[in-house]
């Protein structure tokens, strides 16, 4: 089943306000919050994630069809990623190591800003670039 890109760059600038609250405040609460919606998005799949559930409940019913759609797979691996990003900076602000904690969440910001602004999902490029590098099926990377 396809998903909406426009599902996923609304769940990015969520993603991107969260992550900022984040390196603003330091409250590890939220940023376990956010990595529970990128771990819920990574095994249950985008569409079932809170920002998923959300923008299909309030905005798509606006919006109407998307006039494209993508492979849920790129977004799903995007979301894992997020996910190891989130807890590794849950991890440094709760051991107290002060480089980890706001580089990880940085660097999430930074790939979530990206998607919500330019529609550039940087974990969707690795994994099509990882498609393409492992053996495999080929046919399914491009």
């Amino acid at each position: 089943m396809q998903v909406d890109p426009r599902g996923q760059r609304f769940a990015a600038a969520l993603t991107s306000a969260v992550l900022a609250a984040v390196l603003i405040t330091g409250s590890a609460w939220l940023l376990a919050a956010q990595a529970a919606v990128f771990l819920v998005g990574a095994v249950a799949g985008v569409r079932y994630s809170p920002y998923g559930l959300l923008y299909a409940r309030l905005l798509r019913p606006r919006l109407g069809p998307p006039p494209e759609s993508e492979a849920p797979g790129p977004p799903r691996f995007a979301q894992a990623v997020g996910a190891a990003f989130s807890v590794a900076g849950l991890v440094g602000l709760l051991a107290g190591v002060p480089v980890l904690g706001p580089a990880a969440v940085a660097a999430a910001l930074f790939a979530a800003f990206l998607n919500a602004a330019f529609g550039l999902c940087l974990g969707c490029e690795v994994y099509l670039l990882l498609r393409r590098a492992l053996p495999g099926d080929r046919a399914a990377a491009a």
